[in-house]
């Protein structure tokens, strides 16, 4: 008998846990608003409404938080580049970024820039940025804050449940069954914070923002500074091996998101986030068994032998679950800093994936529909732009 109601039971606690975040979801979508008649806009919507929390309900009532964060992760990314070159054909009919448009401050401002805005902030009280305080998309004052309030909530967990390239190398990482390269000598995982030093000492020297000039891979895939003199053309040919090699290959062939484990500043940075953040990972001693099977599938190298016999992740961890998914042993949880490890994880790993989920869904829900409306234009008139 108790098997015939078990079932029941936790498809009722699933979809009372669920109704909270199927609330603010519809508000979201909504705003206070009346539903659009049109067809091409409503459907959109409502097909982001009902992905992500579809999603929610599977994180809860499979305790599988890795593998539906990652399917929703990896959407995000991939429709905020649809929605976002679409937008910038709309508005500005090209991707390039005239220096007439960088002096104006039309340049949307992006969490990849904060760790270099920090020493001239301090120094100069200037942000070395082209782009707006206050008006317009993605001005410096909101996404500052929008930043701040996602690293208190969630410490470097940003990486995984926030940032909107993330998903792309996650993506590529599913790509194939198993590893070429199996494995990445610790080392590496150091260089991200070499590259954040790097990033923060010339930016201040300099007043540019220098990752975002020189090295960030992601210009590909959204804007860049046009290419008017053999300096932009330069920037344009590392700026595309740097995508194709991190976000692409490399993930390809390792299963690892290696642009975010082994490159990328910003994630450097967060990583300081981890100490000021209540939630962590924390590994149960009398339950592990040292099958290693965390240390083979975390996709950001934040676990290995030396952190569990430690009992946590380093302090790189971007909190996605991974490795607590993939644990044969349920050694590994969510953990909030001040109690007793491996007492209610189902509590503590609650408590961190409704703020986490929910960020992610706000900062994804616009994006998924945009998209999502973009290909609809494409399949009903032709093209993605009106």
């Amino acid at each position: 008998m108790a098997d015939r109601s078990g079932k029941p039971r936790r498809l009722l606690k699933a979809f009372l846990l669920t109704l909270p975040v199927l609330v603010l979801m519809a508000m979201m979508a909504t705003q206070g608003r009346p539903l659009p008649e049109d067809p091409i806009e409503l459907i959109p919507i409502i097909v982001a409404f009902l992905f992500i929390v579809g999603l929610f309900f599977l994180i809860v009532y499979t305790g599988r938080t890795h593998r539906y964060r990652s399917i929703l992760f990896v959407t995000y990314a991939v429709c905020f580049v649809i929605s976002f070159i679409s937008n910038l054909f709309e508005v500005r009919g090209s991707m390039a970024l005239t220096e007439e448009e960088m002096i104006q401050g039309h340049t949307p401002f992006c969490h990849m820039v904060i760790p270099m805005t920090v020493i001239p902030a301090a120094l100069s009280r200037t942000i070395i940025f082209p782009g707006s305080m206050l008006q317009g998309f993605a001005a410096i004052g909101p996404m500052l804050i929008l930043w701040l309030g996602a690293s208190i909530t969630l410490g470097r967990g940003w990486c995984s449940w926030a940032c909107f390239y993330g998903g792309l190398d996650e993506g590529f990482s599913k790509i194939g069954r198993k590893p070429i390269i199996k494995r990445i000598k610790k080392k590496w995982t150091y260089l991200p914070f070499a590259v954040l030093l790097a990033i923060m000492v010339s930016s201040a020297a300099t007043l540019t923002p220098t990752y975002c000039a020189w090295l960030c891979p992601f210009k590909t895939v959204t804007e860049y500074a046009e290419v008017t003199s053999a300096t932009t053309l330069l920037q344009a040919g590392i700026f595309l091996p740097l995508f194709f090699g991190l976000v692409i290959v490399m993930p390809i062939l390792t299963k690892r998101r290696t642009q975010c484990g082994l490159f990328c500043p910003m994630g450097a940075f967060q990583s300081f986030t981890n100490k000021v953040n209540i939630f962590d990972v924390r590994v149960a001693a009398d339950k592990c068994v040292q099958c290693g099977r965390c240390v083979e599938t975390c996709p950001t190298f934040c676990i290995d032998a030396e952190s569990i016999k430690k009992g946590r992740t380093r302090i790189t961890c971007t909190k996605c679950g991974g490795c607590i998914d993939e644990c044969p042993k349920d050694a590994i949880s969510y953990h909030i800093k001040g109690t007793r490890v491996g007492v209610k994880p189902q509590t503590a790993r609650m408590m961190f994936v409704y703020p986490a989920f929910l960020f992610l869904s706000i900062m994804g829900s616009g994006m998924m529909a945009g998209a999502a409306y973009r290909m609809l234009l494409l399949i009903t008139t032709g093209n993605v732009i009106q």
